[in-house]
């Protein structure tokens, strides 16, 4: 077992936040926690990681109890960037995490080549932008070889090519056997890693695999969006307006029948999208439209 989790209670004063709160992690795999924000997820994150005490509940972590302090040496919990010091380098955060597990000054330097943070490493945190320090943050985490990794909120503040970057390299993380536990607002890039996702809700979990909800996704970019729209509408292909691209939900076999008949009718497709999207749609079922 890597983490268990059994009926986890937690309260500030009379809020109730957490409410019998179970479950398991038995396999190297990546689950991701999913709630609005207030619902609890980083108080579960800091609660398993015993940065904070529950008021009931048991928690183990690859076999030990979460108030052992000897789990860190397999697991690491990635936090926000309030834990970190303006006034250190990054090679300075990462050389005291080095000590701490008696690791190699190599294993520095072969972390941030990995996670891409190499460059700056030895410039002052104060001088970071928000997505350096994400990097800096995970690197950090993945220093000690983790057989349990915990993310909260991994890909805050990273431009397109830095998540794409930090997504595949979770996915490589967990093929070589790493578990991940991760929490996220941004359900696109779950639905890219994972289709495991708590849902927290009202200080309570719904375990689900989301694979069961996935639906197919077009985004075509054309350039007569109206004459489109109105080409769509009398073929009863539903379709809805994104910024400046057409959603349209669609079997792919159906696809190409129907990119031929707006070409016919003189609309240029400059690009067509393929998303394969789970969770959002699972999420404002059980959210509400308003995420709440």
């Amino acid at each position: 077992m890597i983490l268990s989790v059994k009926d986890l209670y937690k309260s500030y004063g009379k809020q109730k936040v957490l409410k019998g709160i179970s479950f398991d992690i038995r396999d190297p795999i990546i689950l991701a926690l999913v709630g609005p924000n207030g619902s609890g997820k980083t108080t579960l994150l800091s609660v398993i990681t015993n940065l904070l005490d529950a008021d009931s509940g048991e928690v183990t972590v690859l076999g030990k109890t979460n108030k052992d302090p000897n789990i860190f040496r397999e697991i690491s919990f990635m936090q926000d960037n309030t834990v970190l010091y303006d006034y250190l380098t990054g090679y300075d955060h990462l050389q005291f995490i080095a000590s701490v597990h008696g690791l190699a000054k190599g294993k520095i330097t072969e972390t941030a080549e990995r996670v891409g943070m190499d460059r700056y490493m030895h410039k002052r945190v104060g001088n970071y932008s928000l997505g350096m320090k994400q990097h800096l943050l995970l690197t950090m985490a993945l220093v000690n070889d983790p057989k349990l990794l915990i993310l909260d909120e991994p890909l805050n503040g990273l431009d397109p090519t830095s998540a794409i970057r930090v997504r595949e390299l979770l996915l490589e993380i967990n093929k070589q056997g790493t578990a991940i536990l991760l929490s996220s607002h941004n359900l696109g890039e779950i639905d890219r890693v994972t289709s495991e996702i708590l849902f927290l809700k009202d200080g309570q979990l719904m375990k689900e695999d989301i694979s069961h909800h996935e639906k197919t996704y077009y985004y075509l970019t054309v350039s007569d969006l109206n004459g489109a729209e109105k080409i769509l509408s009398e073929l009863q292909v539903p379709t809805v307006l994104i910024q400046d691209k057409l959603q349209i939900e669609m079997e792919g076999a159906a696809l190409y029948p129907m990119l031929e008949k707006l070409s016919d009718e003189n609309i240029d497709i400059f690009d067509v999208e393929k998303r394969v999207l789970g969770s959002e749609d699972r999420y404002r079922e059980i959210f509400g439209s308003d995420g709440s």
